[in-house]
């Protein structure tokens, strides 16, 4: 029995909201967009560097550029 192949981690360019950073954590790791995104939001009402780990996951996760 061979394991399941999971996607690369990649920015989906397609289903993006802003920079497409959780539309690809949630395609690499079969989760859902929305409550991906939904975490996320909730996060930033709590103390931490949400928004800065979002933006440096932007610059260094690769665009996906398939059409």
């Amino acid at each position: 029995m061979t394991a399941p192949v999971s996607a690369p981690l990649r920015r989906d360019m397609r289903n993006k909201m802003i920079g497409g950073v959780c539309a690809g954590i949630a395609r690499r790791y079969n989760l859902s967009v929305t409550g991906l995104r939904l975490a996320f939001v909730i996060s930033t009402i709590l103390p931490g560097p949400q928004i800065l780990a979002y933006v440096l996951l932007w610059v260094l996760i690769p665009a996906d550029d398939r059409p």
